[in-house]
């Protein structure tokens, strides 16, 4: 309803509430059927300046889309909108209304029709989105049109990488994994961390160490930011941040605030499952590919009649390349049978690890020999898939008092090799 011309009515100004204090850029309507109009009205406009000034048309995009696809748009229109790419304010207009605001507020059109200088009904604000969509739809199905015209007289064929491939054919293996890691979201409680068979999968699905390490890309950030969680900060460490890292934590902790520590947990024990199940992948291509540094013919035929444990899928273990034994300072083996983790040290150190004469450890036969029959030792492991994955992640200077840690009795190495025992590592 217009207003009267000439009359000045004295109105207090409002002030927009500063932008940096919305630093999260959250956006809060709860309870927002209780606010007065005037309230609801700066809330309104306080939230838009804010998108308006920290996002750009493509950053908002998203949330026009799944808006749509909400609102029971086709896959047409959408595929037109995202085509056309929709206008900054329809974003900002989808990223409010999906974050609980009214499409009218009748609080809210009773506030407006009172100010002084405003002229006609408020509207609902869908009725100004469909609107500005239709027209992004036009724009988008003409430019769908003539890509499509153009891609059929495009006579190349393009011709994926090797790389592009081996992304693809992962993202197709990450299909059933990432219903599996759904199953957390919909039933916490009833979600097995340890129930996808990643073995009879990842065979299925043809995965090799290519395809294992681009998986484990898909995941290490989420993996990553769970443990973050995990180790969130105490309120007295937090004050001796800086502002920017102490929000940073303040955000992950609020974006994860419906998650109980046990709910972390056991993610993080399903993504970690998945990435030990890819790592196995990868470390048991070693076993059988070629080394990368060429090694002494000699060195190969020393080890052909060797036996030992290629992989073993109950500790998930994969052994290295038997000819890296040949000159080594320093073998550690695990007879997956006995469950004894031992300790190979060569009784001749190479120090400068040239492999000049006899030097380190030697292989003749089944054997291993060249060894200190008094530092050479091994010990049972009571708990062995504690005690290995332990072990995996144990550096140089922490494997030097292993064995010495280990609260059972040390008995001494005979140099004998079968087929239940895996190579770990050498030195």
């Amino acid at each position: 309803m217009a207003k009267g011309i000439g009359v000045k009515v004295p109105r207090k100004k409002v002030r927009l509430a500063p932008i940096a204090k919305n630093k999260k850029n959250i956006y809060d309507f709860e309870g927002c059927e209780n606010w007065s109009g005037a309230d609801y009205h700066i809330r309104v406009r306080n939230y838009k300046a804010d998108l308006y000034a920290n996002f750009k048309a493509a950053d908002l995009a998203p949330e026009v889309l799944a808006w749509m696809k909400e609102n029971d748009y086709s896959k047409s229109e959408i595929d037109a909108v995202k085509k056309d790419g929709p206008t900054v304010t329809a974003g900002m207009v989808c990223k409010l209304l999906r974050a609980g605001m009214m499409d009218l507020n009748p609080k809210h059109a009773a506030y407006w029709d009172s100010l002084a200088g405003t002229s006609g009904e408020l509207k609902p604000a869908t009725v100004w989105l469909k609107a500005d969509l239709e027209k992004s739809i036009a724009k988008g199905t003409v430019e769908l049109a003539k890509a499509k015209a153009e891609e059929k007289e495009t006579s190349k064929v393009y011709v994926p990488t090797i790389q592009e491939r081996i992304t693809s054919q992962a993202q197709a293996a990450a299909e059933d994994i990432d219903v599996w890691l759904d199953g957390f979201v919909e039933n916490k409680k009833d979600f097995d961390p340890k129930s996808f068979d990643f073995k009879r999968h990842f065979t299925k699905m043809g995965v090799t160490q290519a395809h294992a390490r681009k998986l484990v890309k898909f995941y290490e950030g989420e993996l990553e930011e769970f443990r973050e969680l995990q180790n969130m900060p105490t309120p007295g460490q937090l004050k001796k941040m800086d502002e920017r890292t102490a929000d940073m934590w303040e955000q992950l902790k609020e974006g994860y605030a419906h998650l109980k520590k046990a709910d972390v947990q056991t993610y993080i024990t399903a993504l970690e499952s998945l990435v030990d199940a890819c790592n196995y992948v990868v470390d048991a291509s070693k076993a059988v590919r070629k080394p990368r540094v060429a090694k002494p013919k000699s060195a190969d035929k020393v080890v052909a009649k060797l036996k030992f444990l290629k992989t073993d899928d109950k500790y998930k273990l994969a052994s290295i390349n038997p000819v890296e034994v040949v000159g080594a300072n320093e073998l550690w083996v695990f007879n997956v049978k006995t469950r004894k983790l031992g300790k190979y040290v060569a009784s001749n150190i190479d120090p400068t690890g040239m492999g000049r004469g006899t030097s380190g450890l030697q292989v003749k036969g089944t054997t291993i020999t060249g060894f200190d029959e008094a530092q050479s030792i091994q010990k049972t492991l009571r708990k062995p898939e504690e005690q290995l994955k332990a072990f995996k992640a144990a550096g140089k200077v922490a494997l030097r008092k292993f064995l010495d840690d280990i609260a059972t009795t040390d008995t001494k190495m005979n140099g004998r090799i079968n087929a239940d025992t895996v190579l770990l590592k050498v030195s």
